[in-house]
C-alpha cells in the first residue's frame, strides 16, 4: 500500500496534465494542493477522469481563481482503480501535489 506523495507536477500553461493515476486493483483517497507561485492570479481546473482528457462531468474545480502566491487545497477525493487526476492552469508557475494513500480495491 502506497502512502504519502502520490504524484506531483509543475504545470505547463493551458495543458491538461495527468498528475496521478490509481493503479489497477487499487483505490485511493487523495488530497490535492495547487500552488500559484506567481505574482498575479491564475485560473485552474481539477478533474477525476477515465483519461487525461476530462469530460464536462469530471471536473471538481473549473476556472477557479487562485490569487497571487496562494494555494487551493481539496481533500478527501476518493478515486477508484485506473482513474486519473487531471490538472490545468491558465499560466505557468503553478505546481500540483497529490498526497494520500492507496489500498486494495
Amino acid at each position: 500500500m502506497a502512502s504519502g506523495r502520490l504524484g506531483a507536477s509543475d504545470l505547463s500553461a493551458t495543458t491538461n496534465t495527468s498528475v496521478y493515476t490509481v493503479p489497477a486493483s487499487k483505490v485511493a483517497t487523495v488530497s490535492v494542493s495547487i500552488c500559484n507561485r506567481n505574482a498575479t492570479s491564475v485560473t485552474v481546473r481539477l478533474a477525476v477522469s477515465t483519461s487525461g482528457t476530462p469530460n464536462d462531468a469530471d471536473y471538481l474545480e473549473y476556472d477557479t481563481t487562485i490569487d497571487a502566491n496562494s494555494v487551493l487545497e481539496r481533500t478527501g477525493i476518493v478515486m477508484d482503480e485506473t482513474k486519473v487526476l487531471v490538472a490545468y492552469a491558465s499560466g505557468t508557475g503553478v505546481s500540483v501535489v497529490a498526497y494520500g494513500f492507496e489500498g486494495n480495491a
